[in-house]
């Protein structure tokens, strides 16, 4: 369970701005896909933790009810039997109650843990489903940027082509060059403005994740920290 968190940890931790870097240096969302498939693997096993831990706090918390209810019975027969002068009968009954409120006591012990622990399980699945979320945001707009890129380089092959033309004095050529050239600034403003709504995602996320450090400072001084 403990290596299972980790690597959630680090997974919600991931510094998603430079993996956009590292995608636009390489001209390919691979390495974003790669950090997706790792947040989808980690998540389905942390649903299976999180639905084996919540299994057992049922568990727990039925055999609870069980032990009480024997318990109980037991104090009422031991009030009983000590009524009627049955000592013997009182003193196994009182055993028993003994033995109950013992096991009882680990059974309250161990439900506590459980359901710290699956709390923990059910925040960072939270987390991790918003980082997923996140991330597939960002690459939609990274995949829509480098598809621009892509246009862009072969708008200029294209125009370096009609240029050569150009020289020749041709000027219905000169005409396809420059209605050519106008779409290429098109281009140039749309990626321009796509990259814009990257960069403020990206400032955002980085903003949250500040706000999170200082807010964990703050649960630490206040001793909320977990």
């Amino acid at each position: 369970m403990a290596s299972l968190m980790e690597k959630v940890g680090v997974l919600i931790k991931a510094n998603l701005h430079s993996m956009v870097d590292s995608a636009l240096r390489q001209n390919s969302v691979a390495v974003i896909d790669q950090y997706i498939r790792q947040i989808e693997d980690n998540l389905e096993d942390l649903e299976d933790a999180t639905a084996t831990i919540g299994g057992q706090v049922k568990s727990v918390k039925r055999r609870l009810t069980d032990h009480r209810k024997k318990a109980g019975d037991l104090d009422t027969n031991i009030d009983l039997f000590l009524g009627e002068g049955k000592e013997t009968l009182a003193i196994a009954a009182q055993s028993k109650l003994n033995s109950t409120k013992r096991l009882l006591a680990e059974y309250e012990q161990q439900l506590e843990l459980l359901t710290s622990e699956h709390q923990k399980l059910m925040d960072a699945k939270l987390k991790l489903e918003a980082k997923l979320t996140t991330t597939k945001q960002e690459r939609e707009e990274l995949q829509a940027l480098l598809d621009l890129a892509r246009s862009k380089e072969i708008s200029v092959r294209a125009i370096r082509s009609l240029d050569d033309l150009v020289g020749a004095g041709d000027t219905d050529v000169s005409r396809i060059a420059e209605g050519i050239r106008s779409r290429l600034d098109r281009a140039t403003a749309e990626m321009e403005m796509v990259a814009g709504r990257l960069d403020k995602q990206m400032d955002e996320v980085l903003e949250r994740h500040e706000i999170e450090i200082q807010l964990g400072e703050r649960r630490t001084r206040l001793g909320l920290a977990d």
